[in-house]
């Protein structure tokens, strides 16, 4: 068990009966009803909010993502939220069905490759981490200025955040406020958070020293942690007084439904739970006529009501699909769609409400809705809902659209392509910005013979050259980093009548005659800077031999340092002995910017490797100007005694022990603290020549690790053990992957993107690396951090305080005198 994360967890029941949960790893999480299951009811894997109905036995997982999922908060409106392990957002906001952001390296790709795009995390300013667990206030009694705020413990800041949310059309953004509860106990570790019945916040405080699976399991083994010390706060009004909770299970029916109109959202959720459970059909004609009287919170209670009783009907819902309130339309469409399937009747009153719905809300519902439904009564809805052309602005709609389509293209392909043989249909604004280039893509990214002769049927439907040029867009997208050899000669034809085409797509297919135009514009130092980077590109992934001399050359003249190192990363796939023999003779003329390109193309072969540590041998290279990681790599090759040979240059080039990292941690601790003052200035030039070519920090650095502006640097113990110590807490997304190539290339890097036919590293040298899987020998986590050891090393005391005092500035340094960033 890594943490508890791993687990099923956080179980709250939803107003539409379900019982909701989070789950937030890569362990396999069992549901278990104990005392009532031999085995378990379901399994689940990855990072998602999943739901379980215990009259019906259903599970399903109700939305995919989510991040490191611990957590789960249903609002008065019955929209489910989360927090989230990491900074600059409070947190998710769930929708049914849908695909959000995830640890993809650490937990795997989306279970469905052709989503096409995630919903990112609430919009929020750049904040610290974090806030994993929280509540939506709506307690009634505190202040009603504090209503609808969220409220969330920040335990690695010692205090309690309250939020605003706002709308962002179909979705939401945050803003904090303030911290209620702050604390100067650096023990005070608020860990969860929870309403009470009488309507007060309930603070839960671990209390322990530090926040860190390391530390804390190695302090309670030395027994370091207080075990008896853990508190629970309550935050309440000043002049509040204590009400007692009434026993609701002893009300009537009748008297449950009148208690929905309490400003209390824990009683109104702990009344819609007793009414559930009691199925009496005897308020239902009531509740009817209710709902069609109110409108507000009250009415949406009543739905819930009804349809814990058993009262939504096929008839109701129709007619409750025209009532006054959005999110009582928005509740029946997802009410009535959880059963898979509707009516007739049903279908065709959600299409004309969908075709006229006013709430973008609502409408994005009615799109989760649509996507569960046969392709029958799906694409009908979907049909009326790319009607509204204002929802091109909305930040979760047309992908909501496009899922509700992309669930039917498989398996209801001569539906979907019905579906788009209406012409009008490609000039709506969400088609033509969303729908078409994603249609294609979806096809064209199997590879099948059969969903390429799909494309060319979806061609051959184009009314207009603007639309064949979009539908372009998404087949090239599709074979980024593949070769596009053996086309269905229907699809060359169908390209062909259409006018589509591009240098890029002719490379891709291996035409010559576009290899020679693109090596001609790469040549060519006054050409676009970007086209001749794309061709470079491109001709690193499909391998044509002609380049090599052209890209040696561009290596060895262009004064474009973006451009050297995409032709570096280009040559790796072409195992010819004059490549490593000119970069290796050209080295000591490269920039301190493109010798790591260089470096990781020479350790990616064994023949290279050989005349690398040759000139190393020879001194025409200085062996302090190639890393310890660059050369483990080397070493991972058996031939012409390269082991033997590193070891004589470098020593055994091991990672340094556990015990030798603890006590330079400890020297250079006393040094930070008691060693004198740093200058920030000059720690920003340190900073810009070790950590900078990875990171970024106020903007200034790499793009290969984490952006480091929003992490916690003011504690100096974490900042010494994740410099002295990378592989102590590696940052999930962030873990180094290991490659073996069939034709005997060794790379590694961070897992930028994994598709059904392509795999992205991204190295050290800051380099993207596209594979096919056909390419790859052997793919595994090496469970080291990429992150080198001994940054640290040749730096005098005084810079390691300068780099410190850097890394610890909490604003953008201005320059002495000036304005401005230094």
């Amino acid at each position: 068990l890594e943490d508890t994360h791993s687990v099923a967890n956080s179980l709250r029941w939803g107003p539409d009966g379900w019982l909701y949960g989070a789950h937030g790893s890569t362990v396999t999480a069992k549901i278990v009803r104990p005392g009532i299951d031999k085995e378990p009811i379901a399994e689940i894997e990855g990072q998602d909010i999943w739901r379980y109905q215990p009259e019906t036995h259903r599970f399903e997982v109700f939305c995919e993502g989510g991040g490191n999922t611990f957590g789960v908060e249903i609002d008065a409106k019955g929209r489910i939220f989360s927090g989230h392990n990491g900074g600059d957002t409070r947190g998710f906001h769930y929708m049914q069905g849908a695909y959000l952001k995830k640890g993809f390296d650490k937990h795997g790709p989306l279970s469905n490759p052709f989503t096409f795009g995630y919903f990112d995390m609430m919009e929020h300013a750049k904040v610290q981490r974090f806030t994993h667990t929280f509540l939506i206030y709506e307690g009634g009694a505190l202040n009603a200025s504090h209503l609808g705020h969220l409220f969330g413990p920040e335990p690695l800041q010692n205090q309690v955040v309250e939020t605003e949310i706002t709308p962002q059309g179909s979705t939401f953004k945050t803003r904090d406020l303030q911290r209620p509860i702050t604390s100067t106990d650096p023990w005070f570790r608020p860990v969860d958070i929870k309403a009470g019945p009488d309507g007060v916040i309930y603070l839960f405080d671990w209390y322990v020293p530090q926040l860190a699976h390391s530390r804390t399991y190695s302090d309670l083994q030395q027994g370091a942690l207080d075990l008896a010390r853990g508190r629970i706060y309550r935050l309440r009004a000043k002049d509040s007084t204590f009400k007692p909770t009434p026993d609701y299970s002893k009300e009537t029916t009748a008297q449950l439904v009148q208690d929905l109109r309490s400003e209390n959202k824990w009683v109104r959720q702990t009344v819609q739970r007793l009414i559930a459970d009691r199925h009496d059909a005897a308020i239902v004609p009531d509740v009817k006529k209710q709902i069609d009287a109110n409108d507000g919170q009250y009415a949406l209670e009543l739905l819930w009501a009804l349809h814990g009783s058993g009262g939504l009907d096929a008839a109701t819902g129709v007619h409750l699909l025209d009532h006054k309130d959005p999110y009582v339309r928005m509740w029946t469409a997802r009410l009535l769609g959880d059963a898979d399937s509707v009516t007739p009747e049903v279908a065709k009153k959600l299409a004309e409400v969908a075709e006229k719905e006013t709430n973008v809300e609502t409408r994005a519902q009615f799109a989760c809705t649509a996507k569960r439904l046969p392709v029958a009564q799906d694409l009908p809805i979907v049909r009326a809902l790319l009607g509204h052309d204002a929802d091109t602005s909305d930040p979760r709609q047309p992908l909501l659209l496009w899922w509700a389509i992309e669930a039917k293209a498989q398996n209801d392909r001569d539906a979907v392509l019905a579906f788009f043989k209406d012409s009008p249909l490609w000039d709506r604004a969400l088609v033509k910005q969303y729908i078409l280039e994603r249609i294609m893509r979806r096809y064209a990214q199997t590879g099948a013979r059969k969903d390429l002769l799909t494309c060319a049927t979806i061609f051959d439907m184009s009314p207009t050259p603007e639309h064949s040029k979009i539908l372009m867009t998404g087949f090239e997208a599709a074979f980024k980093g593949r070769p596009l050899s053996g086309l269905p000669d229907e699809l060359v034809a169908a390209m062909s009548r259409h006018h589509v085409g591009s240098v890029a797509l002719s490379l891709r297919q291996g035409d010559a005659g576009a290899i020679d135009k693109a090596l001609k514009v790469i040549a060519d130092e006054k050409a676009s800077a970007q086209t001749r980077l794309e061709y470079v590109t491109i001709l690193g992934e499909v391998k044509a031999p002609a380049s090599v001399p052209v890209l040696l050359e561009l290596v060895e003249k262009t004064k474009d340092e973006p451009l050297r190192k995409a032709a570096l990363a280009a040559l790796a796939p072409y195992d010819d002995t004059q490549i490593a023999k000119r970069v290796v003779a050209g080295f000591p003329k490269l920039s301190k910017a493109s010798q790591p390109a260089a470096l990781s193309l020479l350790a990616s072969r064994a023949g290279s490797a050989v005349q690398l540590i040759s000139a190393v041998e020879s001194g025409s290279i200085s062996h302090q100007q190639v890393p310890l990681e660059v050369v483990r790599k080397i070493k991972l090759f058996t031939t012409d005694d390269l082991t033997a040979r590193t070891e004589k240059i470098w020593g055994s080039a091991g990672r340094a022990t556990s015990a030798d990292m603890a006590q330079k941690i400890q020297r250079l601790g006393v040094l930070l603290r008691d060693g004198g003052t740093g200058d920030p200035y000059a720690g920003h030039t340190v900073f810009m020549g070790t950590c900078g070519a990875c990171h970024t920090l106020h903007n200034q650095g790499g793009q290969v690790g984490p952006d480091l502006t929003k992490f916690k640097r003011d504690d100096l113990d974490a900042l010494l053990l994740n410099i002295i110590n990378p592989n102590a807490e590696i940052r999930e997304g962030y873990e180094n992957f290991l490659v073996t190539t069939k034709d005997g290339r060794v790379i590694n890097g961070f897992l930028v993107e994994q598709a059904p036919q392509v795999v992205v590293l991204r190295g050290l040298d800051g380099q993207n690396v596209s594979l096919t899987r056909a390419e790859i020998a052997d793919m595994k986590n090496a469970g080291v951090s990429l992150m080198p050891e001994g940054l640290l090393d040749a730096y005098t005391d005084q810079q390691v305080r300068d780099l410190f005092a850097y890394l610890r500035t909490t604003q953008p340094l201005l320059v002495k005198g000036g304005g401005g960033a230094p």
